[in-house]
């Protein structure tokens, strides 16, 4: 299955139709995935998962930017894993707004002249896009502000989905159910 339109709605609807119906969701920003979740289950929690926003906002931004928008979005995505309160977050945010004010328009409106402003109008996009759902596990504490440990258990799922080689693929499914109702948590 990928994470695209075709397979996400219908594998979502069937996991609504079986009763789940969870508080709070850890999503590294895939928009499909969060329009889905957002209509199936529309009081959800969701977190951005700050890991991701930040790994690929960093990316687009270069290590060493020579522009002071870049190098502004580059200090502000370097914060992000330093969020810890909420008076951590509220500087934070009236950075991003002082950005935006002083930058945000001219980047915008930027033409397109190779990848360096195209890409830094991705880190600007990305930052405006996630700013909204990413401090949601400071008001909830119990809601983990990364994907890291779903994404680890997944790969041990996966492990464990492969390894019994040899069986067909009904008997791997049962095995893997098996897995799951056992596993310790």
């Amino acid at each position: 299955m990928t994470e695209g339109p075709a397979h996400l709605p219908p594998f979502c609807t069937q996991v609504a139709a079986h009763g789940c119906a969870p508080i709070s969701a850890p999503i590294a920003g895939n928009p499909h995935l969060i329009r889905i979740v957002r209509r199936l289950w529309p009081t959800l929690v969701i977190q951005r998962c700050l890991v991701h926003s930040q790994r690929q906002g960093l990316s687009w931004c270069r290590r060493h930017p020579k522009r002071r928008d870049a190098s502004h979005l580059r200090t502000l995505f370097r914060q992000v894993m330093a969020i810890h309160t909420v008076a951590d977050r509220e500087p934070f945010i009236a950075q991003v707004q002082a950005g935006e004010r002083r930058d945000g328009h001219r980047l915008a409106e930027a033409a397109e002249t190779g990848w360096g402003v195209s890409d830094l109008k991705r880190a600007r996009s990305l930052l405006l896009a996630a700013l909204p759902n990413m401090f949601p596990s400071l008001d909830h504490p119990g809601i983990p502000k990364s994907t890291n440990a779903l994404e680890g258990s997944f790969a041990r799922l996966k492990h464990k989905y492969r390894q019994p080689r040899g069986l067909v693929r009904p008997h791997r499914t049962a095995y893997l159910q098996w897995y799951v109702q056992l596993c310790p948590r």
